[in-house]
């Protein structure tokens, strides 16, 4: 069979067995496996499936994603979250939807200890929802704003879908890392804009608590004094070249475990807990990783990826149009699958594209990124939102689904606002690194 003919064959087949809900990193190494075999050998089938599981797992580069994992669950057994969350709240509470910037903001610093989207959503919806609900807040905000701030996790370093796409092109992590700390301001201060717009079509939708003193406003900004300082250890670290984005994983675990312990926030059941959450979550994204390397080795046997930008390149369209392109497939495709899943399975085939017309792959990575947060907050999968949904089912069961999606339509058209000014000005995101490197 002809190797591009039978590649389209693979993914169609793939796909089918996504519908199947066979899991998407077993899907991806079944249908690589086979594929491989049939269009080589299955002795070499089986020796490429074995070296790449293997060399996913034994990964230094990858080894960053547990120690990162774990870093977050033991900053919000801490109770680092909702110290976070009470800064916030003590400086923007007082205006109309000042709760929900206050998540937007929290969300934003926690990613910056956490590195997951969904991680974050689930454990800003515990911090913030019930304080919402209390004064009043509609549902559709007090949700939605906890669903997409979430996503901010996805791109504030250290960003677990950053690495991923790092260790897949073979580009410096720590730089991807730099990359990601101004759009994911930006980003904030584009969500709190979308909520004072919203709260000014429905004041009440996010009425105003009362205003702290400004004595109380200057202590709660001890809270942030824990998140700073890991912040700054360990991105600083990158930056100045003291260690590597796994030492820096590890020292940032090191750092919030001890100052959790010297100030007795954190229990025995809280620390177990942690690792047990690590442990399962490292390993759903170890082997997603594992299945898109070795449907990547498949892909690369078919020639599809360089077929692909060959026949781009043949086009002749603007580079321009050609990026609008895959930007919609990431936007498409991010409603219906994972993220990390869809990058995963997608960078072998558009990679080499966006090489070939020349855009950096530092601004590829971020921008890719963001455009995959929007299928976290949109339907059918919108990962996110069911998170909240989930997570409100004991402390607020009168919020549905629904209002979920509906509170996120402010912040997609943010996000969209956001893509904008990232595609306009690349220096937004080239800026920074390029200052440091």
């Amino acid at each position: 069979m002809e190797p591009t003919t039978a590649g389209l064959l693979g993914i169609a087949a793939m796909l089918a067995l996504f519908a199947t809900r066979m899991p998407v990193a077993y899907a991806m190494a079944v249908t690589g496996f086979v594929g491989f075999s049939l269009l080589t050998s299955w002795q070499a089938g089986m020796g490429m499936l074995s070296r790449t599981i293997y060399d996913a797992f034994a990964s230094y580069e990858l080894s960053t994603i547990p120690l990162f994992i774990l870093m977050g669950q033991l900053a919000f057994h801490s109770g680092i979250s909702r110290r976070l969350y009470d800064t916030a709240d003590h400086f923007l509470g007082h205006v109309r939807g000042g709760l929900a910037m206050a998540t937007a903001a929290a969300c934003t610093a926690f990613g910056a200890v956490c590195g997951s989207s969904p991680a974050t959503a689930a454990t800003m919806s515990l911090v913030s929802i019930p304080q919402m609900k209390r004064y009043g807040y509609a549902d559709s905000l007090a949700a939605g704003s906890v669903a997409s701030g979430g996503g901010l996790g996805m791109i504030m370093p250290p960003s677990v879908v950053l690495i991923v796409y790092g260790v897949l092109t073979e580009q410096s992590i720590g730089r991807l890392f730099v990359a990601g700390i101004v759009p994911a301001l930006l980003l904030t201060v584009l969500f709190i804009a979308a909520i004072g717009a919203f709260c000014a079509v429905e004041p009440q939708a996010g009425p105003a608590s009362p205003a702290k003193p400004w004595g109380e406003r200057l202590r709660s900004l001890l809270g942030l004094a824990d998140t700073l300082a890991v912040f700054l250890l360990v991105i600083g670290g990158i930056f100045l070249g003291f260690f590597t984005p796994t030492e820096a994983a590890s020292i940032g675990v090191l750092a919030i475990l001890a100052l959790s312990l010297l100030k007795r926030q954190i229990s025995w059941s809280g620390f177990t807990a942690s690792l047990t959450e690590t442990l399962r979550t490292s390993c759903m994204v170890l082997f997603l990783v594992a299945g898109a390397l070795v449907f990547g080795k498949f892909l690369a046997v078919t020639r599809i990826p360089f077929t692909t930008a060959a026949w781009v390149a043949g086009m002749e369209l603007p580079g321009i149009a050609v990026m609008a392109m895959i930007l919609a497939v990431y936007f498409l495709g991010g409603c219906v699958m994972d993220a990390l899943a869809l990058i995963m399975l997608t960078i072998p085939v558009f990679y080499p594209v966006v090489q070939n017309l020349g855009y950096d792959p530092v601004w590829f990575g971020i921008v890719i990124v963001l455009v995959t947060q929007i299928g976290v907050i949109t339907p059918p999968v919108g990962i996110n939102v069911y998170v909240v949904y989930g997570m409100t089912r004991k402390i607020a069961p009168d919020i549905s689904l629904e209002s979920i999606f509906k509170g996120a339509v402010p912040f997609l058209l943010a996000i969209l606002a956001g893509l904008g000014l990232f595609f306009l000005f690349p220096e937004i995101i080239l800026w920074l690194p390029g200052l440091m490197y």
